[in-house]
This record gives C-alpha cells, sequence and structure tokens, in this order.
C-alpha cells in the first residue's frame, strides 16, 4: 500500500509540472517542487520562473502581472529556495539563491542571495545563510 502511494504521488507531481511547463509554459526546474496549494500566475505565466531544488509551500501565491498597472513582469526564484506558506511574491521580483522567505510575507523588494525575509512588506531578518535542497537551513 505504502508503495502505491509513493507512486500515485510521484506521478501526481509529474502530472502538475507537464501541465505547468508545457501547457503554461512556465519556467520551472524539474527538481523544483511546488505544492498543490500554492498559486502559480497564469494571466502571464511565461513571467513565473523557478531554479532547481527550490520549494513553494501551500497557499504561496507568485505573480508575474500586475492588473491595476498593467504590468508583465519576469518573477525569479532562485536555486534552493524555500517560499513560506502563505507567502506572496509580487511581479518583478527576483528571490536570490538559496534564500527563505517566511511563511506570511508580502515581498514587494528584490531579496537577496542566502537570505531570510519575513512580514508585510518583507524585510531582511537575516543573513549568509547556507541552505541545502528545498530551501532548508544548513
Amino acid at each position: 500500500m505504502k508503495k502505491i502511494r509513493e507512486l500515485i504521488r510521484l506521478i501526481a507531481i509529474g502530472v502538475r509540472y507537464f501541465v505547468l511547463t508545457r501547457i503554461y509554459r512556465m519556467d520551472i526546474s524539474s527538481t523544483a517542487r511546488i505544492s498543490y496549494g500554492a498559486k502559480l500566475d497564469k494571466t502571464y505565466p511565461q513571467g513565473i520562473h523557478i531554479d532547481e531544488d527550490s520549494y513553494v509551500a501551500s497557499g504561496a501565491i507568485i505573480f508575474s502581472h500586475d492588473f491595476s498597472r498593467s504590468i508583465k513582469a519576469n518573477t525569479f526564484i532562485g536555486k534552493r529556495c524555500f517560499i513560506g506558506a502563505n507567502a506572496i511574491i509580487m511581479p518583478g521580483i527576483t528571490v536570490g539563491d538559496e534564500s527563505i522567505v517566511g511563511s506570511g510575507a508580502i515581498v514587494t523588494k528584490d531579496v537577496p542571495s542566502n537570505s531570510i525575509v519575513a512580514g508585510n512588506p518583507a524585510k531582511i531578518i537575516k543573513q549568509g545563510i547556507r541552505t541545502k535542497r528545498f530551501g532548508q537551513l544548513v
């Protein structure tokens, strides 16, 4: 039974990856993981870029457009990043490699590599961190 559940999980991950990258044309690394509860902007899906070994938790929203200002912009999530539950990444933002965005943070400015941000608006709370796969602290 456990092997069947694992197989179903792997198939579901593969199907979601196929839909996001082939149908919506998002630039998502095959080693990144996107929670099913996460929301990626489908108004301008080509503007979503998520690099290798990053994780986007449930409830997180990554925007690549702003309807009120008529903006379509590329939004980048670097390597080995963690985007916390219910975080919001605004359009045109770059989250640097090995960074962590805290749960519920609203990111309105670029996040430098190797840092942790949290709050509304998100502010740097720690720098010089290192992460491994899926943004876990080393």
